[in-house]
């Protein structure tokens, strides 16, 4: 009897582990800053450095954290906005140097990415797509 107890605890932690990671997720276009702008002030009123891991938003207030996944390789890291931006038309989100190796995107420089808002950010959202 506890073998199959515990069985059906294994295959049911085992099915937690591929389920998607929110319901919230949704498909940005994501680019990356250039080093020009390392020392300048952000909209956040911090000195930008390409070394952390922060992002620009146009809709997201400033202070709240997202995990961005990159569907080709699912690799993720958590950034926190403090920049108001991207001004480019058709890209959502832009991110630090390093957040962007981390994903694995600066060769390429503009990718897809999945965008989750942590700690409630998404129903502060001052816009949808």
């Amino acid at each position: 009897m506890l073998a199959k107890i515990c069985s059906a605890a294994l295959l049911a932690s085992a099915t937690l582990l591929f389920l998607p990671s929110s319901a919230h997720a949704e498909t940005v276009t994501a680019s990356y800053y250039s080093n020009r702008y390392n020392g300048r002030t952000t909209a956040g009123h911090q000195r930008f450095n390409n070394n952390a891991l922060t992002a620009a938003s146009k809709t997201l207030p400033i202070g709240s954290k997202v995990k961005l996944t990159n569907p080709k390789n699912h690799r993720s890291v958590i950034v926190r906005v403090n920049d108001r931006g991207p001004f480019v038309k058709g890209r959502d989100i832009s991110v630090t140097r390093r957040a962007a190796k981390n994903l694995g995107f600066v060769r390429s420089g503009v990718t897809q990415l999945e965008m989750e808002p942590l700690d409630g950010s998404d129903a502060k959202r001052t816009s949808k797509k």
